[in-house]
């Protein structure tokens, strides 16, 4: 964490947020998310992913929210682009999230809900007040940074505005309509030169790939919103992706 971010985290500490109670319930959802809180509820882990977690506990334990809200063009993802700074995923688009700090509490309950409201506040400003967590899918594996990733889903209830905290973490903030997310005019394949193939969004002016775009892959196809696309089409990634 940077000099920046410390200091946020203790703006958090003061605010009493990280002492508040964390729960996971499906309340009060509107409609158009009970297709993604039944696929929730299903899922496996292979199903998201052939990277799991290492079998003898390793790894680095963090979370990432995945924010679902409802825009000008209904609904619609969170998500920011990376600094091009940062040591690991650098430049990349992603959920907001990261490592749990010990604060966060126990990595096996509640520790994943608070980092991932935690992360989200430190990175672009979100009040956490504002969001309702209906959902956690299995932890996944992102091998090339060991990070053990719980995929946090909640829904903005209360919208609060955004922006960037730290530019040294993270270069903008933005939302992506869901309709942009299924068009198949904006789905390809991303193929980097190691070989590994996996879907890709062209949206907001920004290639989403990887974990992030694999786990919004799923999702759409777990919850009925896949349509198809062509999946021969591709774009290729370079060695410093």
């Amino acid at each position: 964490m940077t000099r920046a971010g410390e200091e946020t985290y203790e703006a958090y500490e003061r605010s009493g947020r990280t002492r508040d109670e964390v729960a996971v319930t499906t309340e009060g959802m509107p409609e158009w998310l009970a297709p993604v809180v039944g696929a929730v509820g299903t899922v496996r882990p292979h199903q998201l992913s052939r990277f799991l977690p290492p079998a003898d506990g390793g790894g680095r334990q963090s979370a990432v929210l995945v924010l679902f809200g409802e825009g000008a063009r209904g609904p619609e993802l969170l998500l920011m682009e990376r600094a091009g700074t940062l040591r690991s995923h650098a430049g990349q688009p992603s959920f907001p999230g990261g490592a749990l700090d010990p604060e966060d509490g126990d990595p096996a309950t509640t520790g994943p809900l608070r980092a991932a409201l935690r992360e989200a506040w430190e990175e672009t400003g979100l009040d956490p007040s504002g969001v309702q967590i209906f959902g956690v899918l299995p932890k996944l594996y992102i091998p090339v940074s060991g990070f053990v990733v719980t995929p946090v889903l909640g829904w903005w209830r209360t919208p609060s505005p955004v922006f960037v905290v730290d530019p040294a973490e993270t270069a903008r903030v933005f939302t992506v309509p869901v309709a942009d997310l299924t068009d198949p005019a904006n789905r390809a394949t991303a193929v980097h030169p190691s070989g590994h193939a996996g879907p890709a969004f062209l949206v907001e002016s920004a290639l989403v790939w990887g974990f992030t775009a694999g786990v919004i892959d799923r999702l759409l196809h777990f919850a009925g919103w896949e349509r198809p696309w062509d999946r021969s089409r591709e774009v290729p990634l370079d060695w410093r992706a």
